[in-house]
């Protein structure tokens, strides 16, 4: 293994010493030779008394009221390349001699400005077009109560949104490029001194490392640096909330953003979190609790009840109550399927509804979802496909499944379902049983870049249960989680905290 290491290293090294060659090799003639084939390069030149200026952009890439405003004009008084820094009314200005920064600011947006008969130097005026969406209320993770921003496309404006609520000279932005095709930028987000630094290194690490052709969503991230790719849990948070962002970075985590992606990771992360509406931190604590209880329970409803109906109609016929028999014969004396087919016909019609609802436009999709759901759940009780017991039960279980309030946890809960329905069909009790000890033991052995995934259950740490289950007072949390291992972990002064500081009479 070590061999394989080494031998994977010395291949990275001899590649990048090739590039680097190719790089050096490369004149200004032949990358023009190379961006004249698409049709929005434009090279123009402009001849003056004391010399002749070449300028090349992408007409795609830049705004032509800054070209024409800010750069034209100028460019008449111009007596060195050097002295574009002071002459234009432009911030970002790049001077160089390497032909490779002048072909990547090109593809970024940048204007080309240099002299015909001086190719020593090369300046590169940042004039790229804003073309992204206003910051607007958030979809996926709305709230009635607290902020109303999301996040948007534009990694800039996304940064802005999360630094405004931390205005600190300790919060750092580290911006890495990620992507052979695309060359997307992704900042890591973390407060230094407060941020544990071995955290950090893993995520630098895990993203510097990754040899990908095309970034284009912070989904894409989260698939190739998760610590288990092949489980269906999610282990970063998704999420759209700048202000989720915030209070998870002020708590030592790390935050993740992509240039063209309107959400942000969140690492690491425990599975209690993913059932946590950020809404939560808004409401009283005794009001937020309860609402965290409900979305837990409703999850093992959704998990656990159509399975348990299939087992106790398939073998376990002693454990229903004397007064539901009638109910249940009345119900199943006319459908000629066995329990598993019958709930395994309701509950992929239920994903059906959910998938085309999903898929449609937004009025569409809504009608779809209410009328599609009646008219089949009537139809097939009528029909004496399902029984109705059956189908209010699939129908709550699908309810529940959608109070997880992030999106990717939701998907899980309603894939994990169907081996334990299996399991149910083919071994009753002891099927269901056999399959939530190995979900158990699955979610043992998670982690979330390097960090227990089950904590502060496993392993048991009684600080971080006053805010997993349920959400204490903020008074009784005075300490940043230990799950973060952060170098401060301290957030404010308890004491001090309890304390109520009433006027003097």
């Amino acid at each position: 293994m070590r061999l394989r290491r080494q031998r994977r290293r010395l291949n990275k090294r001899i590649e990048k010493e090739k590039e680097k060659e190719k790089e050096k090799d490369e004149s200004i003639e032949s990358l023009f030779q190379q961006l004249n084939g698409s049709n929005d390069f434009t090279l123009s030149t402009l001849p003056y008394e004391e010399h002749t200026l070449s300028i090349g952009y992408y007409s795609t890439l830049i705004d032509s009221e800054i070209l024409h405003r800010d750069i034209f004009p100028f460019l008449k008084d111009l007596d060195a390349i050097s002295s574009l820094p002071t002459l234009l009314p432009i911030e970002e200005i790049i001077l160089t001699t390497d032909i490779s920064v002048v072909r990547d600011n090109l593809l970024k947006g940048y204007t080309l400005i240099f002299d015909v008969n001086n190719l020593n130097l090369f300046g590169l005026v940042k004039s790229d077009v804003d073309k992204t969406r206003q910051v607007s209320l958030p979809e996926v993770e709305f709230s009635v109560v607290g902020p109303k921003e999301s996040f948007v496309e534009s990694l800039d404006t996304n940064i802005n949104l999360v630094r405004k609520r931390l205005p600190i000279p300790e919060f750092v932005s580290k911006e890495l490029i990620i992507g052979k095709l695309s060359k997307t930028r992704v900042s890591v987000l973390y407060i230094q001194g407060v941020a544990n630094e071995e955290n950090i290194h893993t995520v630098i690490q895990r993203l510097t490392d990754l040899d990908f052709d095309q970034i284009t969503d912070s989904s894409m991230i989260t698939q190739l640096i998760q610590d288990n790719q092949n489980s269906p849990f999610p282990q970063l948070i998704d999420t759209e909330r700048p202000d989720r962002i915030a209070t998870a970075v002020a708590e030592g985590k790390i935050a993740i953003l992509v240039d063209g992606a309107p959400h942000g990771l969140i690492g690491p992360t425990t599975i209690f979190e993913f059932f946590s509406a950020f809404e939560d931190y808004y409401l009283n604590w005794l009001v937020a609790s309860f609402f965290r209880l409900v979305r837990f329970f409703a999850v093992l409803f959704s998990i656990l009840a159509t399975p348990i109906y299939v087992a106790v109609l398939t073998y376990h016929y002693e454990l229903i109550p004397k007064d539901m028999v009638a109910t249940l014969v009345t119900s199943r004396s006319a459908i000629p399927l066995p329990p598993i087919l019958e709930a395994l016909v309701l509950e992929l019609a239920i994903e059906l509804l959910r998938e085309a609802g999903a898929r449609l436009p937004t009025k569409v999709g809504q009608t779809i979802g209410i009328v599609g759901g009646i008219v089949i759940g009537t139809a097939s009780v009528e029909a004496g496909l399902t029984s109705n017991v059956l189908l209010i039960i699939v129908a709550l279980a699908a309810l529940a499944s959608f109070t997880t309030p992030v999106y990717q946890m939701g998907n899980t809960i309603r894939l994990i379902r169907f081996p334990f329905l299996l399991m149910a069909h083919y071994m009753g009790f002891i099927g269901v049983a056999i399959s939530f000890c190995y979900l158990l033991i699955h979610l043992l052995k998670l982690t979330s870049l390097g960090r227990p995934f089950l904590e502060p259950f496993y392993p048991p740490r009684v600080q971080d249960f006053k805010d997993a289950l349920i959400r204490l007072p903020y008074s009784l949390q005075s300490k940043r989680p230990i799950q973060e291992q952060t170098e401060d972990t301290m957030r404010f002064n308890g004491d001090k905290a309890k304390k109520k500081a009433d006027p003097k009479k």
